[in-house]
């Protein structure tokens, strides 16, 4: 027995799971080719993925978008995370927040492309000394007439190199509050400069670049919202990417069972498969049990949204759902390299990949020491049944 999903959920899983079934064969080749497909193939993956309505999952029905619930998007994103390599990676997203920050114009010249995935967007906000606490940022964004004259530098701005435009977060210099502001900047606007593109742990074709923006000079109307929005804006994207992240190590850990698994029944050791080993049956058995948990609390914390709970405790929530997957996501990839052996050692081995992969989810959209943080705050301030809901 798992958690309870719709009929229709349950269609889109499958779908998700085709989807990434028909990109899975392709992550060794990436590997070995900077994350790319081979040719021809990146185009059928954004095609197949356009046609499911992947890059409309969270746009309002009135842009065009599906308007997928919560929970119905973590089903989704689980079946993503199954591949490594971001096969899987082949589309845009627009968010509902966007809708609702940005104006008639900036919805149609950016945002809708994003709907029929015809644009990439990117986001710089991450600084040198202001990650997980966007508070920290020291940007800046000065009114100088008819325009915004922006200066900062970025750290890690993924999808950098494919990217059309960035939402670029920073200090409004003239705002008497010193609030932040959230601004659209087009690729290729005078100012902009690449540092550096370096190399991570995975192997993507996505870039996440170190980016510096030199007195950029923007029109007014690329403000989105009104001063001090952003922050609001930075944490509503946090709090969904945190559920997704988790969703995306659940099928992860999904995948890394599943293989490590079938491999444990076929690998001898002398006369005996190693499956009847006790000491690889408990590895297995401990990661399934910390699977089936990481899911219940993924999945409900994505349903919790679709309910409207209040939007600090499901921050909450989401916090410890990202805490709990992503360190269960590595435990398990470490226990699957140990059941391969030397196998699980090579970069065309999948517990390779996803060791090397699934680090980062313990440090991006939030550190698992910040998710700590964030969960015992709110649990001092509201208590465990303000968190966890009352019984009886």
């Amino acid at each position: 027995m798992g958690y309870h999903l719709s009929p229709s959920t349950r269609e889109w899983q499958a779908k998700a799971r085709n989807y990434v079934d028909s990109v899975i064969p392709f992550e060794v080749y990436a590997e070995g080719h900077h994350g790319a497909l081979p040719d021809g193939e990146a185009k059928k993956a954004k095609e197949r993925a356009k046609a499911l309505g992947l890059s409309r999952l969270d746009v309002p029905k009135q842009h065009g978008g599906l308007e997928l619930p919560l929970l119905d998007q973590a089903v989704i994103w689980e079946q993503l995370g199954r591949a490594t390599n971001a096969v899987a990676w082949h589309f845009t997203e627009a968010q509902p927040w966007m809708f609702e920050a940005c104006t008639p114009s900036q919805i149609d010249k950016w945002i809708n492309p994003l709907v029929r995935g015809e644009k990439y967007e990117a986001f710089a906000l991450t600084e040198a000394e202001a990650g997980s606490d966007a508070s920290s940022i020291k940007s800046t964004a000065t009114k100088q007439g008819d325009q915004f004259v922006l200066n900062g530098e970025k750290w890690f701005v993924t999808f950098s190199n494919i990217a059309d435009f960035f939402f670029f977060e920073a200090i409004m210099t003239d705002d008497p509050e010193g609030r932040h502001g959230l601004f659209i900047v087009d690729k290729g606007t005078a100012g902009i400069e690449y540092l550096e593109e370096p190399e991570f742990s995975h192997t993507f074709p996505c870039h996440h670049a170190t980016m510096r923006f030199n007195n950029v000079k923007i029109p007014l109307d690329q403000l989105v919202g009104k001063p001090g929005d952003a922050l609001d804006f930075t944490r509503r994207w946090f709090r969904r990417e945190r559920i997704m992240i988790a969703a995306r190590c659940c099928g992860a850990a999904s995948r890394l069972i599943e293989e490590g698994m079938a491999f444990a029944k076929t690998r001898k050791v002398g006369e005996e498969v190693i499956a009847d080993f006790q000491l690889i049956q408990a590895m297995l058995a401990d990661s399934l049990t910390e699977l089936y948990a990481a899911r219940l609390m993924t999945y409900e914390a994505a349903a919790a949204s679709d309910r409207g709970e209040e939007a600090s405790v499901l921050h909450t929530q989401a916090s410890m759902a990202k805490l709990y997957a992503t360190e269960m996501a590595g435990r398990v990839a470490d226990r699957v390299t140990q059941i391969f052996g030397g196998r699980g050692y090579r970069r065309d081995n999948v517990a390779e990949r996803f060791t090397r992969e699934l680090r980062v989810d313990r440090i991006w959209e939030g550190t698992s020491e910040i998710q700590r943080l964030i969960i015992a705050r709110s649990m001092i301030k509201r208590g465990v049944n303000g968190i966890l809901g009352k019984i009886g």
